[in-house]
C-alpha cells in the first residue's frame, strides 16, 4: 500500500501543481527537429559570439569519421582537443567578472578554495552525436510523451521531451525526465573505482566490474508493455577493496518507481547469500561515498522525482565540464588527479554550453536531507552537468559535478566522471574512475538479456 499511495499522493500534487499532461507538441514544432533544432531539441545555431564565450553551431557531433584513426574500443579515448591550450582562466580573484556565466555551486567552490580551485575555459566544441535510430524515436516521442502523475508515458526509445512544452512546472518535469532517460548506449561493460577523499587528501578505492543495460534502448523493445516498466539492469562486482572482494550487488531500476520502486539484490562472498536490499531511493545514503552520496544523487539525479515541487528557471550560457578525455586519460594518476578538497582542476576541461537550469523545492511533509535542488542540464545531451544540493538551513552544502565526453565508437555521451563535494565537510566523492584501469568502458557488446540479471545470476557471477 504504501507505493500506490505514492502514486495517488503523487497523482493528485501533479495534478495541483500543472494538471495531467496531454501530448500536444504541434506539428509545426515537432518539424523543427533536425532543421533548426538538433534531433534532440537543442538549438542547432551557435550564438554568434567569438573566443572564450563562442558557442558553435552544431554540425553533427563528434563521430568515428572525425575522431582520431588510432582508437580501437575498448582502449581509453586519445583526446581529439589536445593541442588546444585554455582562452580564459577564472579564479577566486577575478570570478565577479564573469560570476554570470557560473553556477552558484560553482561560484562558492571559487571561494571556498581560492588557491586550490580555478576553471580553465576552452574553446566549446558540440560533440554530442547519437545514432540515427535514436533520432527517429526521439521525433516520434515527441508527439507522444506526457507526464502521467510523477512518471512519464507514452515514449520508449528516445528523448521523451526533446520540445518541453505546458506549464513551467512540467517543463521543468520534462527536462528532467529527459536526464533520466537519456541515450548511454544499450550495454556497457566497464571497470571503475569511485573513493572518498578526506580533508588530508587521503583515499582508498573502491573498485568494481560493472555491467548496465539499457533496456529502454533495446531495439528489441516497440513499446512500454515490451518494457515491463525497466528502464536498466546494473550488475556489479566488488574487486577492492580486498575485505570486500567477491561481493556483488544487482540493481533493477524502474521507470516509474512510483508504481513499482526499483529493486536490489546483494551478494555476500563469506556467507555465500543473495538478500534482497532495503530501501535503496531518495535520501538513502551510500555506503561506498562515505556518505557523501545520497541514492537519489547518483548520475547527478536518479529515481522519483515526487518529494520536490519542480520549476524551470530558464536557459542560460554557461561555462560548464565538457570534452572531459583529458581527466579519464591513463596518463593521469589518481594520486595526480586526487588532491585535497578538490580534484586537480589542471585536468579539467569547462566550454561554454547552453543549459537548461531547472529547480525543485522540498514539498511540505516531504523528507529529504536538502531542502533545494537546483540542475544545470546541457541542451545537447539533456545530462545534467551540475547539481546544487541546499541544507535545511536554506546553505548550499554540496556541490556535484559531471564530466562528459562523446564516446564516438557508439556513438553517445556520457560523464567520464561525477564528482560531489561536501563544502561544509570538505570531502568529497568521486565515481566512474577508468584512469588506472586496463580499458575504459566498452559499449559495443550486444545485450545478453533480462535472464543475466536475475538474483540467482548475481550469484554466479560472485562465486567465480
Amino acid at each position: 500500500m504504501k507505493f500506490k499511495r505514492c502514486k495517488m499522493v503523487g497523482l493528485v500534487l501533479a495534478l495541483a501543481i500543472s494538471g495531467f499532461s496531454q501530448a500536444g507538441v504541434s506539428a509545426h514544432d515537432i518539424d523543427k527537429l533536425d532543421h533548426s533544432l538538433t534531433p534532440l531539441g537543442a538549438e542547432m545555431k551557435g550564438n554568434g559570439k567569438t573566443g572564450w564565450e563562442k558557442i558553435p553551431a552544431w554540425t553533427g557531433g563528434l563521430t568515428v569519421a572525425d575522431a582520431p584513426r588510432n582508437y580501437r574500443p575498448p582502449a581509453h579515448h586519445p583526446d581529439p582537443f589536445a593541442g588546444e591550450k585554455p582562452l580564459l582562466v577564472i579564479n577566486a580573484e577575478n570570478m565577479e567578472k564573469y560570476k554570470e556565466y557560473l553556477g552558484e555551486g560553482v561560484q562558492a567552490m571559487l571561494k571556498e578554495y581560492p588557491q586550490q580551485f580555478y576553471i580553465q575555459v576552452y574553446p566549446s566544441h558540440r560533440t554530442l552525436a547519437i545514432p540515427a535510430r535514436i533520432a527517429e524515436n526521439t521525433k516520434r516521442c515527441a508527439s507522444t510523451a506526457r507526464l502521467n502523475g510523477w512518471a512519464m508515458d507514452g515514449c520508449v526509445g528516445g528523448t521523451p521531451f526533446p520540445i518541453p512544452y505546458g506549464t513551467n512546472s512540467e517543463q521543468a518535469q520534462e527536462i528532467l525526465w529527459n536526464h533520466i532517460t537519456r541515450y548511454r548506449g544499450i550495454y556497457v561493460v566497464r571497470r571503475a573505482s569511485e573513493v572518498a577523499v578526506q580533508p588530508n587528501g587521503s583515499f582508498s578505492l573502491a573498485t568494481n566490474d560493472q555491467e548496465i543495460y539499457f533496456k529502454y534502448y533495446d531495439p528489441k523493445i516497440k513499446s512500454l508493455a515490451d518494457l515491463d516498466n525497466k528502464l536498466f539492469y546494473f550488475m556489479s562486482l566488488q574487486l577492492a577493496p580486498a575485505r570486500l572482494a567477491g561481493g556483488a550487488v544487482l540493481v533493477w531500476e524502474t521507470l516509474d518507481q512510483c508504481r513499482e520502486p526499483r529493486k536490489a539484490w546483494g551478494y555476500n562472498a563469506g556467507q555465500r547469500r543473495v538478500r534482497q536490499a532495503p530501501n535503496l531511493s531518495y535520501d538513502t545514503p551510500i555506503a561506498d561515498a562515505d556518505g557523501l552520496r545520497t541514492a537519489d544523487d547518483t548520475d547527478m539525479f536518479n529515481g522519483a522525482p515526487d518529494r520536490y515541487q519542480w520549476r524551470l528557471i530558464g536557459k542560460k550560457e554557461m561555462v560548464v565540464p565538457y570534452n572531459d578525455y583529458e581527466l579519464s586519460s591513463p596518463r593521469v594518476s589518481y594520486k595526480e588527479l586526487l588532491q585535497p578538497d578538490v580534484m586537480n582542476p589542471r585536468y579539467m576541461r569547462w566550454e561554454m554550453h547552453r543549459v537548461w537550469i531547472i529547480e525543485g523545492t522540498l514539498m511540505p511533509g516531504k523528507r529529504h536531507i536538502y531542502s533545494k535542488r537546483r540542475f544545470y542540464v546541457d541542451e545537447d545531451s539533456w545530462s545534467i552537468l551540475e547539481a546544487d544540493q541546499y541544507d535545511m538551513r536554506g546553505a548550499l552544502w554540496r556541490v556535484s559535478l559531471a564530466f562528459p565526453k562523446e564516446f564516438w565508437e557508439v556513438p553517445m555521451m556520457w560523464s567520464t566522471a561525477d564528482a560531489y563535494f561536501d563544502l561544509q565537510a570538505h570531502r568529497y566523492h568521486v565515481m566512474g574512475l577508468t584512469n588506472e584501469s586496463a580499458t575504459d568502458f566498452d559499449a559495443t557488446r550486444p545485450p545478453p538479456g533480462d535472464e543475466y540479471f536475475t538474483p540467482s545470476a548475481l550469484r554466479r557471477r560472485g562465486d567465480r
